[in-house]
């Protein structure tokens, strides 16, 4: 049908809803709502479409496939994402900004010390709450300071895309590459030096740049509400469930994850109970946690998978999977997908990648998402990171201000692949 009416008509509107997805900081408008009518219209075209050939039950069935897809994301990524708005809440990323900010230490200090924080958090917290998170303690310490906001801020967010980039937990694209089961989830760590090798060269370039001195270390101590550390528990148990789950048992792991989700929320209980008994303690609701999850980015997610199935039913995936894979190659392919992902959403890239499965190497495999997760640092509107870091420090760090380093975090792009090539050879 790629040439047919409904194909092009529905080709068209899924380019419309995605131009209005790329202009989301001009326009102000939510990034989900335009992606979330379009497949629905998308797929009411496809039924209609196959309705007229006597297939209504392909469409059903290929629905109802994306739709499984889907939800075990879906959950996977609310009870994620509800340990992280609850880590928050017991107040855990203030107690690490209240002691940064007065930690007397340089510039120069606190640059790789944000950065290298970003990396090591995000495996667990996945990139964007990261970024966020040392983004609010860059700009806090350099408030007298702004080059040191602006070159702390970029360097948080490759820091925070290369993390993510060696974890399942770490962004969504390398959830959907383990949950797909094309990587288990120690085979991950194999990418863990081209991460490394990904953000310390333009880390390295931008050290110069920074700032000398130390900022005035002031502010109070911040402490962290009670049940903070059994949260830290029960999240680290949570993971340590969803892993199992998935590798020893084969099963999902968002089963890991609603199960752990479900001690939090037996947790919460305990803290209810000891709240009427101690009014003066914190009160802790699991289900006002849950209310702060990303919704936009989970409700994005479901229009992109819906779109892209849509897409792939309709036969462009097909022709994208010949260009790209068989004329092109898997390597070049898998570069350029990464490149592509610092302008278009790495999801959808991602998603499209594994509905058409290529016969790739275990190596290919590990290549696309390294680049598909830290492609997207090359423009500050290649990431979730990156442009919720621009809305955080609004006016400082800018579009121009990253693009700027763009050649110096290409080189770190490059130098990531070529580090893999050369360590993972053998899996190719």
């Amino acid at each position: 049908m790629t040439t047919n009416w409904v194909g092009l008509v529905s080709l068209a509107i899924f380019a419309l809803a995605y131009a209005l997805v790329i202009a989301e900081e001009a326009l102000h408008l939510r990034k989900s709502k335009p992606v979330i009518v379009a497949s629905g219209v998308l797929w009411i075209l496809l039924a209609f479409a196959y309705g007229q050939l006597g297939q209504s039950a392909q469409v059903d069935a290929a629905l109802r496939e994306v739709l499984g897809d889907f939800v075990t994301l879906l959950l996977f990524l609310i009870a994620a994402m509800t340990y992280v708005s609850a880590l928050d809440d017991r107040r855990v990323f203030d107690a690490l900004r209240s002691w940064l900010v007065r930690s007397g230490f340089s510039y120069r200090t606190l640059f790789w010390l944000t950065g290298t924080l970003a990396f090591f958090i995000s495996p667990f917290a996945d990139n964007l709450t990261t970024a966020l998170v040392m983004c609010a303690v860059a700009i806090s310490i350099g408030r007298a300071a702004p080059r040191f906001v602006v070159l702390s801020s970029i360097g948080i967010v490759v820091a925070a895309n290369a993390g993510g980039a060696f974890s399942p937990f770490g962004d969504i694209t390398t959830l959907m590459v383990w949950q797909k089961g094309l990587v288990s989830f120690f085979e991950f760590f194999a990418l863990f030096v081209p991460s490394v090798v990904n953000y310390l060269a333009p880390a390295a370039l931008m050290h110069a740049a920074v700032p000398r001195g130390a900022p005035s270390s002031s502010g109070e101590p911040v402490s962290m509400k009670p049940g903070a550390g059994w949260v830290i528990v029960l999240f680290l148990i949570t993971i340590g469930m969803a892993v199992g789950v998935h590798t020893f048992l084969h099963l999902p792991a968002a089963l890991g994850m609603m199960t752990g989700l479900g001690l939090l929320m037996l947790y919460d209980y305990r803290l209810e109970r000891r709240t009427r008994r101690a009014p003066g303690d914190d009160a802790f609701h699991v289900f006002h946690r849950m209310a702060n999850v990303e919704w936009d980015t989970l409700l994005f997610f479901y229009g992109v998978v819906t779109c892209v199935g849509a897409l792939s039913l309709l036969g462009y995936l097909a022709i994208a999977s010949h260009l790209l894979y068989g004329v092109l190659g898997p390597t070049v392919a898998n570069i350029l997908i990464g490149v592509g992902s610092a302008v278009f959403d790495n999801i959808p890239l991602m998603y499209a990648v594994l509905s058409i499965e290529p016969q790739m190497s275990h190596g290919q495999w590990l290549l696309i998402t390294l680049t598909a997760g830290v492609g997207g640092s090359l423009l500050s509107i290649g990431s979730a990171a990156g442009v919720a870091v621009m809305g955080q420090a609004r006016g400082t760090y800018t579009f121009a201000a990253h693009l700027r380093w763009s050649p110096a975090i290409a080189l770190g792009y490059a130098a990531s692949i070529l580090a893999h090539v050369v360590l993972n050879r053998n899996a190719f």
